[in-house]
């Protein structure tokens, strides 16, 4: 048998010892005995781990090779060694099928190993069980199958069959769930095996998401003696990371130095990544030496790491002093570590060093990206120095990189902020003219800026122009738009808008009926917002006091009381919107009518519906029979 080596530890002259240390090791490290597992996402029928009872029973040699349950394992494989072929073993299907039920976990080991050393044939017969009968192999059965393709250096099948195995054992309770590296120990014993498998269990957990099983296979795997490789530590490194497993992190790097494993360039990247995310930069200048001491020099990535989360954590002159190491090293930086310095001094209000280190990133040979000329303009933009920023907006377009819609809303909105929204109007149409495509969120900013300005029209006419480029608003936009023309008691635009969505399919909400209604009331055309309340009632949508008032406080106005009365019934009956407001409403027309009778008579109407009065009602009826009182005593003394 082909046997992996061991590091130095586990080393002994028995060349058995190694592998019974495993077994106790993997049996002591599991509580359950069974290998296999079962997945409630598999469609597939589970294959039993247990013995078939089959065999033990000795009538069955009476019976012809081709019906005897115990010849299925050599029917199988004489089928396979005369063509590997998946239609072959169709045949052999209905051939067998009064075996088939016999063809348990046991039997599928028993065909896989023997053929250990033609991986096609295995291959072949394991799809079968798989597709052709519908079975699901046990975690046996296909941990053989994955040494016998670790062991023929069949590694992308390999790494594709153990993550259809970790996503069948996905879920199941905590006792079982790492029965695949127990089940990968245990099958060792009986068929050939590579250790490279165990670098590929932990690469295919993190490749899964499964950092945490990823880890604990590791630490199995140094527990039973085995030596992953750098690029497997690496890669579990790197998803601990991820995580934000920082301790895990550097618990893998100190097994990698106990065990003998050598760090890489990418090992240092990784913990340099680790050293930023902590927090603890302290550190970081006596993990450079140990680099050095490793016999690796920092690389352009290395530095990069650094230098931006110092620039992040406002520490510009590490960074810089980092930059300077970076010549003497024989680093040169490369468009990231200027960047991520320009960034940092735009972050604390220098963007004249900002833009000098640009020019001099740019006289160094280094043509700058959209990166680096964002960074830039978003400094002048936070500063309020547009034409500074609309000039190097105009440099990337001279140099030929087209600015993103990032590049496009920071400009917009930095003219914005200053209350220059011509200026971004204008740069929206000279944008265009150079071929620049507009986002819908710079439209939808410039028509809500206009908007809270005050200008609807003008934003109505910004709707109309960018429509043709193809923008559409959403419902808050229209909304928006609405709100703005109603605040000017303009109505017969939003109606038009609204007209306008309905054709698009946008379906109008509370709050544009509530702009349209409130609108129609205060321009005396009340009986206008009561057929749009119809409309919303007919729609389903829901009502809210302030469209009551704006209907009570309307048809008050044009002297319809019971009008007003009627809503505000309907209102309380059907919605249980119980406005105050509206009611006082309807009390001070009464109590400006001077008819305390019919006030009253209202009171009692409305307490039925649930309305009670509250002390600004007492207060205008305290006023009306004030007033009723003084007019009788005026009438007495004419008299």
């Amino acid at each position: 048998m082909n046997r992996a080596s061991l590091y130095s530890p586990y080393q002994t002259k028995n060349p058995f010892f190694n592998i019974c240390f495993i077994l106790k090791i993997s049996t002591l490290s599991s509580s359950s005995s069974s290998s296999s597992s079962s997945s409630s996402s598999s469609s597939l029928q589970t294959i039993p781990d247990s013995p078939s009872t089959s065999t033990s029973n000795p009538l069955y040699h009476f019976l012809p090779q081709t019906q005897n349950p115990n010849n299925i394992v050599n029917l199988i494989c004489s089928a396979l060694k005369q063509q590997q072929t998946h239609h072959h073993l169709s045949h052999l299907q209905n051939h067998l099928k009064p075996l088939l039920p016999h063809l348990g976990g046991p039997e599928i080991s028993r065909v896989l190993l023997r053929f250990q050393s033609d991986h096609c044939s295995a291959l072949v017969f394991f799809n079968w069980v798989k597709h052709g009968l519908g079975l699901r192999p046990t975690t046996q059965n296909y941990c053989i199958a994955l040494h016998i393709l670790a062991c023929s250096k069949k590694f992308p099948q390999t790494m594709k069959l153990l993550c259809e195995l970790i996503e069948l054992v996905r879920g199941v309770d905590g006792s079982s769930k790492y029965d695949i590296f127990r089940s990968l120990v245990v099958c060792a014993e009986d068929c050939n095996w590579d250790a490279v498998i165990f670098d590929m269990l932990i690469k295919a957990y993190v490749k899964a998401g499964m950092i945490r099983d990823g880890f604990i296979s590791f630490k199995r795997t140094l527990e039973v003696g085995f030596v992953p490789s750098v690029i497997a530590c690496n890669c579990l490194m790197n998803g601990l990371v991820r995580l934000n497993c920082l301790d895990q992190c550097w618990e893998v790097y100190e097994d990698m130095g106990r065990i003998g494993v050598h760090p890489n360039v990418y090992t240092f990247n990784i913990l340099t990544n680790v050293l930023c995310k902590d927090g603890d930069v302290a550190k970081v200048n006596a993990f450079l030496d140990r680099m050095e001491e490793e016999g690796f020099d920092p690389d352009v990535v290395t530095y990069n790491t650094l230098i931006s989360s110092y620039c992040r954590k406002g520490r510009l002159g590490d960074a810089f002093y980092l930059y300077k190491i970076m010549f003497r090293r024989g680093v040169m930086p490369d468009l990231v570590s200027y960047t991520a310095l320009m960034h940092g001094l735009c972050k604390q209000g220098n963007v004249r060093e900002a833009h000098q280190l640009f020019h001099r990133m740019v006289h160094r040979g280094l043509y700058p990206d959209i990166v680096s000329y964002n960074t830039l303009i978003g400094g002048y933009c936070n500063e309020g120095k547009m034409p500074e920023s609309k000039s190097l907006l105009y440099e990337m377009i001279k140099n030929g990189l087209r600015p993103d819609d990032f590049t496009c809303r920071m400009v917009t909105e930095g003219y914005g902020k200053e209350g220059k929204l011509l200026s971004a109007l204008n740069l929206v149409v000279e944008l265009q003219r150079f071929q620049v495509s507009i986002s819908r969120h710079i439209y939808d900013y410039l028509i809500v800026a206009l908007c809270q300005e005050n200008r609807p029209f003008a934003a109505k006419s910004l709707l109309e122009r960018s429509s043709q480029d193809g923008y559409l608003p959403d419902l808050d936009i229209y909304n928006k738009l609405m709100e703005s023309l109603c605040q000017n008691n303009n109505v017969t635009e939003p109606k038009v808008l609204k007209a306008e969505m309905v054709c698009k399919n946008i379906k109008p909400n509370l709050i544009t009926y509530k702009a349209l209604i409130c609108c129609l009331c205060r321009i005396n055309r009340t009986v206008e917002g009561e057929s749009l309340l119809k409309e919303m009632v007919e729609s389903g949508l829901p009502q809210d006091s302030e469209i009551c008032r704006s209907l009570i406080k309307g048809y008050c106005k044009e002297r319809d009381v019971a009008k007003a009365e009627s809503l505000l019934r309907f209102f309380a009956k059907e919605f249980q919107v119980f406005d105050s407001e509206s009611y006082n409403e309807l009390v001070k027309i009464f109590c400006q009518d001077g008819d305390m009778a019919k006030l009253l008579k209202l009171q009692d109407r409305m307490m039925k519906v649930g309305f009670a009065p509250n002390s600004l009602a007492f207060k205008y009826a305290i006023h009306g029979l004030w007033k009723t009182a003084r007019r009788e005593k005026d009438n007495l003394l004419l008299e």
